[in-house]
């Protein structure tokens, strides 16, 4: 198959009216960092300077926290229906501007325009929506006739799907009745800051959403401020562990959505075609920044031949460069630092004896980038085949049973995601409940829904997002 040339097709930046500088979001109100610190966000797919922004510390911490517990009062005490009306407003507004909120998350994050205009905002824009439907029906969450919202939430997310996650935690914390303290992450703090400026334009009381910029030292200090009820994190397993015993002992309710190695799984009697489609988007799509990728893809021998080759055919046409360019399939990785995460285990997966394989594409001398990329000839005991990667590079092993796959599908510490691709209803269901996954797909990938609860098992975290169980996570109360 061969990749069919398209003239270029990119995204104006016109739309985004970026401040040179800006400062932390608390009380309502931009404000200077207390120890006048800054440091530049920076576009990965060409290394240029996106904004100067501040660097919290711990007392900016403290003031957040302080300025989000004196909201507390009014925002808990205020009828669901009110608090609705505001998330419903912020719902609207995301849509209003969601140009401008796409192309500001491609800018500051290298995923590819149409991923952030037809995916990551639109989605959003629905989180806030389904969750202002829940505002006025907290009774219905599970937790009895009367919950009762836990306080401030601290909340820090990841720079995969900045605006995304942003929107997974604030929405089901507002709709309950918490008030917020969110620390987004350090190269991916743009769209965070000017979800700001929706809250100042949609009337959102002060304090009940602040936003502390930084790095890791400010995230750390929303996680150990005493005055914060709920910690909610995405991100890294390592740093899950380390916030799990940070809150150990004390009052905080936590949930952590953490790392994933998930299976997709491929039948023999699979639609082919279809399936190539979906292994292609549960590992490419957001250049495989993506904590419930399926990184591992598991074939029935009877098909790995054919199917790998249907695959390679399929690889060779994804179009990599530009992010803002409307045809670019494949973005530039977020970091420089990820990028030599996902080269040095790429690396490991040849020196352990796997075949790499990757797509012929001219790669940007610019910025951070990764040809999308596959492994064959991989053995469970390889790195690539047990460690998250968080980045466009699929490992393929084989299996002749479901009993096999099922096996090798749980060989993991993750238990966050999998994939199933068979026309046999029947085995869908057997292999649903016996994959120790939080999330199974049949027939697709990577599909997601605010009514569907989202989490996983073992080194993946715990808790729920989204759905009835999401909003039951910013609640407490007598369960009936």
């Amino acid at each position: 198959m061969a990749r069919i040339e398209y003239a270029p097709a990119p995204e104006s930046r016109s739309v985004v009216h970026l401040r040179p500088s800006y400062g932390l979001f608390i009380d309502g109100e931009f404000v200077e960092p207390t120890l006048g610190e800054h440091y530049t966000s920076v576009n990965p797919a060409d290394e240029t300077a996106l904004a100067e922004v501040s660097e919290g510390s711990a007392a900016d911490v403290d003031l957040a926290v302080r300025a989000a517990r004196r909201a507390f009062t009014r925002w808990s005490r205020m009828p669901g229906a009110e608090r609705a009306k505001y998330l419903y407003r912020i719902a609207r507004i995301l849509q209003e501007r969601a140009r401008e909120f796409a192309v500001l998350e491609t800018l500051d994050n290298g995923k590819p325009i149409k991923e952030s205009r037809d995916t990551d905002i639109p989605l959003a824009a629905a989180w806030f929506f389904h969750y202002a439907g829940w505002a006025d029906k907290l009774e219905y969450a599970g937790l009895g006739p009367d919950p009762r919202p836990l306080g401030v939430a601290g909340q820090v997310i990841p720079w995969n799907f900045p605006m995304l996650m942003l929107a997974w935690k604030v929405a089901p914390a507002l709709a309950g009745g918490n008030t917020v303290v969110l620390k987004p992450a350090q190269t991916t703090p743009l769209t965070a800051l000017l979800f700001a400026e929706v809250c100042q334009q949609a009337d959102l009381p002060a304090g009940v959403v602040n936003i502390v910029t930084g790095h890791n030292d400010t995230g750390a200090a929303v996680v150990a401020h005493k005055g914060v009820d709920k910690i909610a994190f995405t991100g890294s397993t390592a740093v899950g562990r380390r916030i799990a015993e940070a809150v150990a002992g004390t009052h905080k309710r936590v949930t952590l959505e953490l790392g994933g190695k998930g299976a997709n799984i491929v039948f023999a009697d699979a639609a082919i075609d279809q399936a190539v489609e979906g292994v292609v988007h549960g590992i490419y799509f957001n250049q495989g920044h993506v904590c419930c990728a399926g990184s591992r893809l598991l074939v029935q021998e009877s098909i790995a031949e054919e199917f790998v080759a249907r695959l390679k055919r399929r690889m060779g046409t994804l179009r990599v460069g530009d992010p803002l360019d409307k045809n670019t399939d494949v973005g530039a990785i977020n970091s420089s630092m990820q990028l030599a995460r996902i080269s040095e285990l790429a690396d490991s997966g040849v020196a352990e004896g796997a075949t790499m394989w990757q797509a012929d594409c001219a790669l940007p001398s610019r910025g951070f980038w990764f040809a999308p990329t596959l492994f064959t000839d991989v053995a469970q005991s390889h790195r690539i085949a047990r460690e998250e990667i968080f980045g466009p590079v699929l490992s393929t092993l084989t299996f002749r049973t479901p009993s096999e796959a099922i096996e090798k599908a749980n060989n993991t510490q993750y238990g966050l995601a999998a994939g199933i691709w068979t026309e046999k209803g029947s085995l869908i269901l057997k292999m649903a409940n016996e994959l120790r996954a939080g999330v199974v797909w049949a027939n697709t990938y990577n599909k997601f829904d605010p009514a569907s609860p989202f989490g996983g098992y073992k080194e993946s975290g715990y808790g729920r997002e989204g759905g009835r169980q999401g909003l039951a996570a910013y609640l407490e109360g007598d369960r009936a």
